[in-house]
């Protein structure tokens, strides 16, 4: 048993790790900003009196003294993929990495686990990349035995991912291909994700990068002609110059939610696979088997005519 301090529980990837930690056993306990919002969602996530969940300004380094001196291992697993007014990629990305590798050395954390991205690197031109590779840095700097995963893009049911994609997919006749829809990326389920995760706590992995990859390489096209067979649906692809698919993601930067931005764009230039510089899952022993197609037609049925009822 161990006692485990998660940032970001209330995402995709914490509320699957979560049910997953106390199921063994573990203490967790989950930081949240706003416990009236998130609560109730976090309160089902895990066994009764195996999960506690605290209300703190995280970027408030007095408020998270108490509850780092009793853990043994941090996980961060906040991120974001656009930029509003209150959330910068500075202050998510680099700042609050920052504070929490330094808050983990100051109370000697055994292990602190950060969620990064894959295929960062090259991506020099993309704010969102070069802030993920900054907060990377910090971390190593004030605490070189984290162990950062570099994830391609995470599926789930409740993604903003697929889910996104499908709800486009389902009411636009014409769907956009950036690239001509040749970028690759290597999708992995959030389950193997928590999986991977739970190997690092079960083994003790410190002070490494891993890669974290699904089990086949799919381009943009793939993919999309993947979603569209599971809902039985037929659309035109229609590769768009990048000139005018800046000019639509500028508009839809002013939406709340953007369905996509200049700086996505960007990243969208840079396949999304294994880079060989870093170790893999596949290294550690896991390689990943749930593929793309199999699990999203587990949920794709909610986007089909007839809903439920059309499986």
């Amino acid at each position: 048993m161990k006692k485990v301090l998660i940032f970001g529980g209330s995402g995709q990837i914490g509320r699957h790790l979560i049910r997953r930690l106390t199921k063994k056993n573990h203490l967790v306990t989950v930081v949240t900003r706003n416990l009236h919002k998130k609560g109730t969602i976090l309160k089902t996530q895990g066994n009764p009196g195996y999960l506690e969940i605290v209300e703190r300004n995280v970027f408030d380094e007095e408020q998270l003294n108490d509850l780092f001196k009793d853990k043994d291992l941090c996980i961060n697993l906040v991120g974001i993929l656009f930029e509003n007014q209150r959330n910068t990629f500075k202050n998510i990305h680099i700042n609050f990495p920052d504070i929490l590798s330094k808050k983990c050395a100051e109370y000697k954390i055994k292990q602190f686990i950060h969620i990064s991205a894959l295929g960062i690197e090259k991506a020099t031109d993309s704010n969102y990349a070069t802030s993920k590779l900054e907060g990377e840095k910090k971390i190593i700097n004030n605490f070189p035995k984290a162990t950062i995963l570099k994830p391609s893009i995470i599926y789930s049911v409740d993604d903003e991912f697929s889910c996104r994609l499908l709800s486009l997919l389902s009411i636009l006749p014409i769907f956009p291909l950036y690239y001509n829809g040749k970028t690759k990326f290597s999708p992995i389920h959030v389950s193997e994700v928590c999986e991977i995760i739970l190997n690092l706590i079960d083994n003790n992995i410190c002070s490494d990068k891993i890669e974290c990859v699904g089990p086949e390489e799919l381009s943009f096209k793939d993919i999309i002609e993947k979603l569209l067979l599971s809902v039985d649906k037929k659309r035109l692809l229609v590769p768009v110059p990048i000139q005018i698919a800046k000019i639509i993601a500028f508009f839809f930067e002013k939406f709340p939610k953007p369905l996509i931005t200049r700086d996505q764009l960007k990243i969208l230039k840079y396949d999304n696979v294994l880079s060989g510089e870093f170790r893999s899952n596949i290294d550690l022993g896991f390689k990943a088997k749930l593929k793309f197609a199999d699990e999203i037609y587990k949920y794709s049925y909610m986007w089909k005519k007839g809903g439920q009822y059309s499986k």
